[in-house]
């Protein structure tokens, strides 16, 4: 199976997107992470490794792949758009959101999973994808 990245250069080939160097270090950067991260970690990250990629670069890419539906955006409540893969596989994880420290971590749940499709099973709704997001405090500030 082909990694996030690959299919995301891909994908953004068929949508006739030339593999430009701030589109391609962007994808590259975001197929090396594991949870959300917003435009401004991946403009720093990207500058902290000596690429040097525009802010309008970031977004504009970031645009582009959540238009493709290779990213979607998440809100974790703190005023700042983060941005997670979508993997063609379907796998995803839901999120924790410290309200004191702001930390965010991943966590996946078989048992949610399997309630979410008994509610869709129950009620007239087909659910085409879905988001948890906890907040409290983690162990560190509670």
């Amino acid at each position: 199976m082909a990694t996030w990245t690959e299919h995301a250069l891909r994908r953004l080939e068929e949508a006739g997107y030339r593999r430009g160097g701030a589109r391609t270090a962007v994808v590259e950067h975001l197929g090396t992470q594991a949870c959300a991260v917003s435009a401004h970690e991946v403009e720093a990250a990207l500058r902290a490794s000596g690429r040097t990629v525009g802010r309008a670069s970031v977004y504009r890419v970031l645009e582009q792949l959540e238009a493709l539906k290779l990213l979607w955006s998440l809100d974790v409540g703190d005023g700042t758009t983060r941005y997670e893969l979508a993997h063609p596989s379907g796998e995803h994880h839901h999120h924790l959101v410290c309200d004191t420290c702001g930390a965010v971590t991943p966590f996946e749940d078989a048992e949610l999973e399997r309630t979410i499709a008994r509610v869709s099973e129950r009620m007239p709704f087909t659910v085409d994808e879905h988001d948890i997001v906890l907040h409290g405090q983690c162990s560190s500030c509670s």
